[in-house]
Order: C-alpha cells, then structure tokens, then sequence
C-alpha cells in the first residue's frame, strides 16, 4: 500500500444498541438522527413549481404530476408545471424558473430527479436561499425515505404545511459519461449519495432489469458480487491520501440508498459533513458476509473490512477512467472531486414536533 500525508485519520467507531437481538453475530448500530437541527416554520406557499420526470418508476411520474399538481390547487396554490424530456433536461429547466419568496421547486420523480433540479438551480450562483421538495415517484425514493415522506399524499401534506429544514449538498466534480464515452468535465449537486466501485457496477446491472422493480438493485448486487472486478484507486479524504485496491466507496449525505438499504447509519444531512463507507478489497465470501450485514440494519459497519469515515472534501483518482454514480444515476467517471456545502439549500419536511421548531419569519 502506498501512503501519503500519513493516510487517513483513524476510522469512526460506532455504538451497538445492544437493546437489539444479535444478527450476523453483532447488534445493530446506533443509527445517528437524520437532522441535528430544528425545523423552521413557514407559512404555506402561494406558488410552487412542479418539475416533473415522466420517466419515474414504471413511467407514473406524468400521472402523478397532474394529481399533485390538482391537489395543490385545490388549496388555492398557484401551480407552474414542466416535464422532462430527457435525461439532464431538468437541469435546464431548473435553471430557467423564475422563482418568488417562498415558492418551493418541487421534484416528481426519484433521487436522480431532486439532483437534477438542485442542481440546475445551484449551477446559477443565485443569492436567494432555494427551497426545495421531492414527491416520490421514482423506484427507490431514498430521500424521501429518510424525510418521512412515504407517499405522494405524505408529499402533499408536507408542501402545504410549510415546513423545511437546513440540508447539505456536495458540490460533485466529474467527467461527464460512463468509461469509454467520456465527454467534457461537469457539476452535479448531491444531497443523497455517491457511489465507485461495486456499486456502480450492480447499478448499471440493475438498471438493464428496470422490469424486476426494486428487486433489481437487490439481483445486480449480486452479479456484481460474482464478477468482483478487481478495482485501485487513490482516495483521498480531508486532504489524506490512500492508493489502495478496494472493493467499494458508499459516499452517503442521507442513510439510505437503493432498496432503501441502510447504507450509513451514522449520516445527518445537515452536520456539514458527509460519510463515507470504504469497502477494503475482499474476496466473493467476504463481500457476501458485509452485503448480509448490511440488509440486517447496516450491521456491516462493524464488518473488519469497512472503514467509516467522515468528511468536507474528498477525491477519488484512478489510471484508467472508472464509473461513478450520483443519487442513483450512472452520470460520469473518475476523477471525481467533491466539497461538502454545509446548510446550502432547504428540504420540505412533515410538520415537525410544535416544540422542536424554530419558526420564521417567511
């Protein structure tokens, strides 16, 4: 292995809940709180943008859309309405809003979806704080899992009450274009996950079987645990640097990825930080024990060969290009450079607990 600046700094440790029965031979982790800080109160909005990505799930985004869109009417909100036609279209039509005071922008669709609007938003530079919130109708829906948010109805419910919370977002800089159609270098804005190595490689199985539904991230999981294509790179985290082969990168901001797996059970988004899971090279049998691991409530955390850490920058640089996801979406290659942007934007949330709120003036 080859060293710089010292390597990393020690990996996080966790704390079982021994309240839990034991699976795997260890009790769950202490999950960590979702959001470390208090909601803030608005009133509800006027008007709210619905960008809408047809394409969502089995294809119901358009229908779904059209039914968020009466609902909210029928409170007497203002509605604008504008559906994708391809894939990076939402980033466009992010950018070209015209957007009030408490106007939220509304994602219908999946992770890839929010991401996409966020960041056709953020790539403007605007002064003006963005809010933002996210209807469910994409197949894994691991935000809106981690917001409580899980119905289209719960969606509603939550655009109409007026609550956001702070949320982080990495600043993700990528080379457009899996390996072998790799393109100009581009900037993405994620506030769900990052992902290198196996992972990408069971993502793009997973997305060759979209008829299997959520199933399929559990079945290219599993291919991609067969194949266990042998894969270096250098990793470097707040500035420290580690050349190693390695089996997986689990980048997270949220807990949960596809399938809703736990993923990192010690992720707040809204800490400025994220984490991240590294996946030391193991063989077929070892990945199979931390994938069992990981289905039992992220227990893989303890697994010897995964390090958690957590971080304001990282990088990830490899000799030959290799794929890199972003919330859910097979979109670039190495390298990749990401900064964590602490309390960047808001989220619409569920009406939160009276006496844990912070109410403004908004």
């Amino acid at each position: 292995m080859v060293q710089e600046d010292e390597g990393f700094a020690p990996p996080l440790n966790f704390d079982a809940d021994t309240a839990t029965r034991k699976k795997k031979g260890v009790h769950r982790p202490q999950f960590a709180p979702v959001f470390t800080h208090p909601a803030h109160r608005r009133n509800k909005p006027s008007k709210v943008h619905l960008l809408v990505n047809p394409y969502a799930g089995k294809r119901k985004g358009a229908a779904i859309g059209e039914r968020v869109k009466a609902r909210l009417e029928q409170e007497g909100v203002e509605v604008t309405l504008s559906q994708s036609a391809y894939s990076g279209h939402l980033v466009t039509l992010a950018s070209a809003l015209v957007v009030g005071e408490n106007e939220p922008i509304v994602a219908v669709g999946g992770d890839g979806t929010l991401c996409e609007v966020i960041s056709g938003r953020m790539l403007l530079n605007l002064e003006q704080r963005q809010t933002f919130a996210i209807v469910p109708a994409g197949t894994g829906n691991s935000q809106a899992n981690d917001l409580n948010l899980a119905t289209v109805d719960d969606a509603v419910e939550a655009i109409l009450g007026g609550h956001v919370q702070a949320l982080d977002l990495a600043r993700v800089e990528l080379t457009e274009g899996l390996p072998g159609n790799e393109g100009e270098r581009m900037v993405r804005f994620s506030h769900n996950l990052v992902t290198w190595g196996l992972g990408v490689d069971s993502n793009i199985q997973a997305e060759r079987m979209r008829w299997l539904g959520p199933a399929r991230y559990d079945v290219g999981i599993l291919m991609a645990i067969l194949a266990n294509r042998k894969r270096s790179a250098t990793l470097t985290i707040n500035g420290r640097s580690v050349a190693d082969a390695f089996t997986l990168f689990l980048v997270q901001n949220s807990q949960t990825g596809g399938s809703l797996l736990p993923l990192a059970p010690g992720a707040s988004v809204d800490d400025g930080e994220m984490d991240i899971g590294v996946l030391k090279r193991m063989k077929r049998g070892q990945i199979l024990k931390a994938f069992g691991m990981l289905k039992a409530e992220g227990r893989h955390v303890f697994h010897p060969k995964v390090d958690y850490h957590r971080f304001k920058s990282l990088a990830i640089t490899t000799d030959e290009p290799t794929a890199i996801n972003v919330d859910g979406e097979n979109l670039g290659s190495t390298p990749l450079e990401m900064n964590v942007l602490k309390h960047a934007v808001d989220i619409v949330v569920p009406v939160q607990n009276e006496k844990s709120e912070k109410s403004s003036s908004s």
